[in-house]
């Protein structure tokens, strides 16, 4: 990593050199997927580059450049992912994304047979929408069911989503500061209601934004400075969009591995299948079933439905 920091420094000291200026120059890095990227979507890096290098430290990861397009909500998708995630904040707490106490209307969870990968916080058409941390704006554009859409990217590798905006008023690779606003709330793309309907991605995986985030209060904490991801927050099915997730939080790579081995048990309802041979094969009861599932004993079960099964 060293030796990419070494190589954009250069060219930004190349650049200015020759008179050309942070916003007109598009720097090559072969190492970093050959991709040409826009020296103002670096430039903080630079900065934090150079710092290090002064003080004879190893740079910190470049975020930025890495896999960043401005075209794609998702450029992640063929890249491997590995469990559990890694995420670290040097802020304690963040900016709130709107002007006003934050009402949860909808979780990330199983939703409609659907996963919802986001929370929606309650607000007014025309309200500010505001960036939670520091960052480079990766996307900006109507998609499909989100509306028109902004994803920042920030420092530290994690991306926040904003949708449904009635107006964006970013442009991509801008570079935006934390409570910057960033867009007006709405309606757009598939939503009932005007909110805000946010997500928190990294390396393109949806993350429960109440495992990472506390908006339970006005506080606004980052719910640790070193967060480690397991797949149940990282799974829509195992939780449920119209209740909140109990949070356990692991701090540290061995929480997480011993997190994993606890993990709740999905079991997908087969041809013949009744409440009453789960609940006998598993040994729970039908009540905690229906409970963990927000069910009823009456409820029909589908084909291919996810059921969560605590032993």
């Amino acid at each position: 990593m060293k030796k990419v920091y070494l190589l954009v420094c250069a060219c930004a000291i190349f650049a200015s050199m020759n008179g050309q200026t942070k916003d007109s120059l598009a720097v090559e890095i072969d190492t970093i997927a050959s991709t040409t990227i826009e020296i103002n979507t670096v430039f903080p890096a630079i900065s934090l580059a150079l710092q290090a290098l002064q003080e004879g430290k190893t740079p910190k990861k470049d975020w930025i450049a890495e896999n960043w397009n401005t075209k794609v909500f998702n450029p992640y998708k063929k890249i491997q992912k590995e469990y559990p995630l890694q995420l670290t904040f040097e802020d304690a707490t963040y900016a709130s994304p709107i002007p006003r106490k934050k009402v949860i209307t909808s979780r990330y969870g199983w939703r409609n047979r659907r996963p919802h990968n986001g929370i929606d916080i309650d607000l007014i058409t025309g309200d500010a929408v505001m960036t939670m941390f520091d960052g480079v704006v990766r996307y900006v554009n109507y998609h499909s069911g989100h509306g028109k859409t902004v994803v920042v990217r920030h420092f530290n590798g994690l991306e926040t989503v904003y949708a449904h905006l009635s107006k964006q008023l970013v442009k991509v690779n801008d570079t935006v500061k934390k409570g910057q606003i960033i867009g007006k709330g709405g309606t757009t793309g598939n939503a009932r209601g005007s909110h805000l309907h946010l997500e928190v991605l990294f390396q393109g995986i949806p993350i429960h934004p109440e495992y990472v985030f506390d908006f339970s209060n006005e506080e606004n904490k980052v719910r640790n400075n070193e967060i480690w991801v397991t797949r149940r927050w990282t799974t829509a099915y195992r939780h449920n969009s119209k209740r909140k997730s109990k949070i356990e939080l692991c701090t540290t790579e061995a929480e997480a591995i011993a997190s994993k081995a606890n993990e709740t048990k999905i079991y997908t309802v087969r041809r013949g299948d009744t409440l009453s041979r789960i609940s006998k094969k598993y040994n729970i009861s039908i009540a905690s079933l229906c409970k963990d599932n927000a069910i009823r004993k009456t409820s029909t079960l589908r084909i291919g439905q996810k059921l969560i099964v605590k032993q």
